[in-house]
């Protein structure tokens, strides 16, 4: 067919109808691949800005190539999410990369850009990356001012920046004085930003509202408040599941920092949202100080990340406008977990101080375990102890707990915790009714099991005080 149709209108005119390619056969632009001989020799910087919709969410369209094809893509009335990513020392792309982009998509048809700077983050030379992230920034402000000047909107604007895609964020919130929507930072970096001035990082006076997951505080990442709210998982160091030595390879210098990144990415789809709770100092949220989520209502504690925003406007108004939150994960997606409170009236004559293990059981046989591996709680003779228990799973229906008091001493006798209540109390669900058990006797480093009961005060009473109550200490 094409031969006849070129001699029929001439071979000119053929050569220019056969190069347009139809809609099925647009280029579909990859997020750069680079190996470690790149790392080498170092990369000049050369960023694209692949933009991914609902109708092209496994096509990227390059928005820096100023083509009809890529921009024919992009509404600026919608939402605009750009993906930052930071310091690649070997070249490869991050392994997060896709699964964001389909979980925001998700959400809604949003316009997704990823920002692809791997030529200039890729380098043996971190400082080499750090030094360029000023220049990204200006190459995504002429894309926003172009977007402006079609009818965008700075509120509609939401950066997401992880390690040095974080600050790069900052800078371009800082070109428009803060008015962009949102920054979410995923564990900033912190070599080369740790004690900067707000004008050398991200700060919270970047954008309208910015939150920020801090995932490995004591390596890669940046210690201290940079948005409205910073949240630390499980203090903000080591994470659960990553490895603890360095004969694990890469993953021991990079699992804690990439923690952050897969934290979010839960928060978009998974079952189960995580709950964080505003807290002065990680000490004060272990010992169970910062429970208490009434101040929030109607919404309750702030949730971590694509939905923190719901907390925008308690947040922004607070005086100063940082929020540090602090809660724990389990090691693996969703990461949730559930945190009960365990009350004790203790009846040992002299003191004692160790440590509790309980388990909590269901009808179905489903177990979930938790050691309250806090500082070692000192109980005394009458005076209630609150310990905050965390479980990856949230029985609904406890059929079975067991308990286990343990000094943490291995040599010297053997002691016996005596108690005289056990109570039991969820933290999210305060309206669950409270279990109890009466009278425990727990000798160390032996578990008891024992089936509880919903409290109540006549069976307080009539268990552990007689009829009348004359006999309570």
């Amino acid at each position: 067919m094409l031969p006849r149709l070129c001699l029929g209108l001439g071979f000119l005119l053929c050569c220019q109808i056969c190069s347009v390619k139809p809609d099925s056969e647009e280029t579909c632009h990859e997020f750069t691949d680079l190996n470690l001989p790149d790392a080498i020799v170092g990369t000049d910087l050369h960023v694209q800005l692949l933009l991914y919709t609902r109708d092209n969410a496994n096509c990227s369209a390059d928005l820096n190539k100023d083509n009809t094809t890529a921009f024919k893509y992009l509404d600026v009335s919608r939402k605009t999410i750009f993906i930052t990513h930071g310091y690649r020392p070997t070249g490869s792309p991050p392994v997060w990369l896709d699964d964001i982009v389909q979980k925001l998509l998700s959400v809604d048809d949003f316009n997704v850009i990823l920002v692809d700077w791997n030529r200039g983050a890729t380098t043996l030379i971190y400082h080499n990356a750090a030094g360029k992230t000023r220049d990204v920034a200006e190459i995504l402000k002429s894309l926003i001012d172009k977007m402006l000047s079609q009818g965008g909107s700075l509120d509609s604007i939401y950066m997401i920046g992880v390690s040095l895609g974080a600050h790069i964020s900052g800078f371009v919130g800082k070109m428009y004085n803060g008015s962009i929507g949102r920054i979410t930072g995923l564990d900033p970096a912190g070599p080369l930003f740790n004690g900067k001035p707000p004008e050398e990082r991200l700060h919270h006076t970047d954008a309208k509202f910015v939150d920020v997951i801090h995932s490995d505080i004591d390596a890669l990442g940046y210690r201290e408040n940079l948005g409205h709210i910073d949240f630390y998982p499980n203090g903000g160091a080591d994470q659960p599941g990553c490895p603890k030595t360095i004969l694990s390879g890469s993953e021991y210098f990079k699992c804690d920092h990439q923690r952050s990144v897969f934290l979010y990415m839960s928060s978009l789809t998974e079952s189960c949202s995580v709950v964080t709770f505003p807290c002065d100092s990680h000490r004060d949220y272990r010992i169970g100080k910062c429970m208490d989520c009434h101040q929030f209502a109607p919404l309750g504690c702030p949730v971590l990340g694509f939905y923190a925003d719901k907390w925008k406007d308690y947040l922004v108004a607070k005086n100063p406008p940082v929020t540090k939150a602090f809660f724990d994960t389990a090691s693996a997606k969703p990461f949730c977990i559930f945190h009960y409170f365990l009350d004790f009236i203790p009846l040992n004559a002299s003191p004692r101080s160790g440590y509790i293990t309980i388990k909590l059981e269901s009808a179905s046989g489903n177990v979930t375990e938790s050691k309250l591996d806090q500082d070692a709680t000192t109980f005394e003779q009458n005076k209630e102890v609150s310990l905050l228990a965390k479980f990856d799973q949230d029985l609904e229906e406890i059929s079975k707990v067991s308990l286990m008091f343990t000094t943490g001493s291995v040599v010297g006798p053997k002691y016996k915790l005596r108690i005289l209540r056990m109570r039991l109390r969820s933290v999210f669900n305060p309206d669950r009714d409270m279990l109890c058990y009466y009278d425990i006797v727990l000798p160390e480093n032996v578990e008891i099991d024992f089936l509880p009961i919903p409290c109540t005060s006549s069976n307080f009473f009539s268990s552990c005080c007689g009829e009348n109550g004359d006999e309570c200490p």
